[in-house]
């Protein structure tokens, strides 16, 4: 087996991240937005994106009320709440040493089976999807609250609701990938400890779990740009 070290990968953690678990090159290709921004944006968006940087400011209206909801740690505690999903799903749990009991039964070899990504997948799905509800909704709502603040807020507004309909699609499709991704790492960390004859859990499973675990924490940090872009203007004076 080659051990010869890869080349640095600059980029995003979650990029490196995926980069070290996998082929670099592939990792590059599929999951670097900003290398590919300009293939994304088709000539419909790119009207639509330009109509609204190009539309003169509105009459500055009368500054609204100060709202009693604070965005800032309404976005904190939605993304507390994802990263302990993460870091609590059961499917990534680190099995705590056992010792037999009397009501064990020695003929049950169900622990001693092969480990299947299938549940895996499903968890990563999951949380996939709880992650960008959430993001999608926050940044909504933190659209509507740069509308009220002044002319120039809500044109930023407008800018990031039509960046953020241009770029979903791809975004979903490129994010779609991770599943795989990881998949690919848990079938190479099971062949490696099949043919060392190490046991079906291993470290090499616990390994694997840190791994994803890392992998979806990063994620979130990607999914949680926009809405700290649109946090920052929002405290912006």
């Amino acid at each position: 087996m080659d051990y010869s070290p890869r080349p640095a990968l600059q980029g995003p953690t979650f990029v490196r991240l995926l980069a070290r678990l996998t082929d670099a090159e592939a990792a590059r290709a599929a999951l670097v937005p900003a290398d590919r921004l300009s293939e994304w944006i088709d000539w419909t968006r790119a009207v639509a994106l330009s109509k609204v940087l190009d539309a003169r400011p509105a009459a500055a209206d009368t500054p609204a009320t100060p709202s009693a909801h604070d965005p800032t740690a309404a976005c904190a505690r939605v993304r507390a709440t994802l990263a302990q999903a993460i870091a609590s799903a059961p499917e990534l749990a680190t099995p705590q040493s056992v010792t037999p009991s009397d009501h064990a039964d020695p003929g049950d070899t169900a622990s001693d089976a092969a480990p299947d990504f299938a549940p895996l997948r499903q968890r990563c799905l999951t949380l996939q999807r709880a992650m960008q509800a959430a993001t999608g909704r926050l940044r909504g709502e933190l659209r509507e609250a740069l509308a009220q603040r002044s002319a120039q807020a809500a044109r930023l507004a407008e800018v990031d609701a039509v960046m953020e309909g241009a770029l979903a699609p791809r975004e979903s499709a490129l994010l779609g990938a991770v599943p795989m991704l990881l998949e690919a790492h848990f079938e190479r960390l099971r062949a490696a400890a099949a043919d060392s004859q190490a046991t079906a859990h291993g470290p090499w499973l616990d390994g694997f779990r840190r791994d994803m675990q890392g992998v979806l924490s990063a994620e979130l940090d990607v999914r949680f740009q926009p809405v700290e872009a649109l946090l920052a203007a929002l405290r912006a004076p």
